[in-house]
């Protein structure tokens, strides 16, 4: 059933206006009207005003834009620990939520999260843009067309290049919000590794640590800055970096290794003081490989499937289509699937419930990583919640819980 009746525009808010609100621009024009937003901070409504108008209203706290009456629908694009409390609040008061990813930064935030959107029936959307990249669909075709057989295992490698400017000067460096770069940044890989193999994560062993970051004693706060007020490609090399945050305790290496319920094994490697950024997908499956060189437009997927000894340009090559530079056209996508579905209920691609997977594989990937690599067991959605979610879904109906 459609949340919008009658197919009208929605009203939309936005709740926290720093650089990822940006996303909600993406309504603009569409079917959807920006009426307001809340930022706790003077700057952030000020913000708000530059990016989606001077007409605007514009709110000190969440609670007082739910109270108004003005939206049918909010873009959370809050900083992660906040996620939970606010969308809570916001479903609790008949507002559709559009959550930009991760879910939440603990395992206990989302499934209190879950619970709720399963009780209230009002939609929780999670931004996981990545499911919409050309790199994402481009593999899972060559996956659905049977070239490379059954999927056994999946290899991500992530070079962060810009990880010293996204990650560590602001609070994504301090775990006391973030929980892990392999909860805050891996979620989306975590995601697409659930996707491609079809299944999620059941047990997992993570290993990481603090090499560079960490040594640099040049930090500061930075009220009222965002990320593209510090950033620029001149901070290098990755010790030459200067105003960290105060507090830096999340590390800049990590890896994972992965078990699913369907036994692919699966693993992950981010590194945040690469001099590149860009993400390595290979997918092993019964009868060949694929493997992705770059991984925006223009970039190529190549598929293996004959035996060989090393030949590097493969027995096929799929041209990556339909991705500006970053995740802009998978941002559009995800704005127009959560606007599409409020409006004519159609099921989404993206998944609360698996974004709760990729959000339980990356902190418990952290704890074993911090307690001398000890394996750990994913515990298991209730299965109410799970079902409620699901109806609403395309995408995990698909993938073994």
């Amino acid at each position: 059933m459609p949340f919008i009746r009658n197919g009208a525009d929605v009203r939309i808010g936005v709740v926290g206006v720093g650089a990822r609100s940006r996303l909600a621009q993406r309504t603009m024009g569409g079917a959807g009207a920006i009426l307001a937003a809340a930022d706790t901070d003077a700057a952030g409504r000020e913000r708000a005003r530059a990016f989606f108008g001077e007409d605007i209203a514009v709110y000190d706290t969440h609670e007082e834009l739910a109270a108004s009456g003005r939206i049918d629908a909010a873009f959370i694009t809050t900083p992660d620990w906040t996620h939970s409390r606010i969308a809570i609040d916001l479903l609790k008061a008949g507002i559709a939520v559009y959550l930009v990813e991760p879910l939440a930064t603990t395992i206990e935030d989302c499934d209190a999260l879950l619970a709720v959107a399963a009780e209230t029936g009002v939609p929780l959307y999670v931004g996981h843009n990545m499911r919409h990249s050309g790199v994402a669909t481009t593999m899972r075709r060559i996956i659905e067309q049977g070239e490379i057989g059954d999927v056994l295992a999946v290899w991500c490698r992530h070079f962060v290049g810009n990880g010293g400017d996204y990650y560590f000067k602001d609070w994504h460096a301090d775990r006391s919000k973030s929980t892990s770069l392999l909860l805050q940044k891996a979620s989306h890989d975590i995601d697409i590794i659930h996707m491609l193999a079809g299944a999620y994560t059941e047990r997992v062993v993570g290993m990481g640590d603090l090499m560079v970051y960490g040594d640099i004693t040049d930090r500061r706060e930075r009220p009222g800055e965002i990320m593209s007020d510090w950033f620029s490609m001149d901070n290098w090399p990755p010790h030459a970096q200067t105003g960290l945050n105060p507090v830096v305790d999340v590390e800049d290496v990590s890896m994972m290794l992965m078990r699913l319920g369907n036994g692919v094994q699966a693993s992950y490697q981010q590194c945040h003081f690469t001099p590149d950024y860009w993400r390595n997908y290979t997918v092993i499956g019964s009868e060949g490989r694929l493997e992705n060189f770059g991984d925006s437009a223009g970039d190529v997927v190549r598929v293996w499937n004959r035996r060989h000894t090393f030949q590097a340009a493969g027995d096929a090559e799929y041209t990556i289509e339909g991705v500006e530079s970053g995740h802009a056209d998978a941002d559009r996508i995800t704005v127009a699937e959560f606007l599409d579905h409020l409006r004519t209920g159609a099921p989404t691609r993206t998944s609360p419930v698996a974004a709760r997977q990729s959000v339980a594989a990356g902190v418990l990937a952290a704890a074993s990583l911090r307690n001398g690599n000890q394996p750990y067991d994913i515990p298991a959605l209730e299965p109410w919640i799970v079902e409620a979610l699901e109806k609403n879904t395309m995408e995990a109906r698909s993938v073994a819980s």
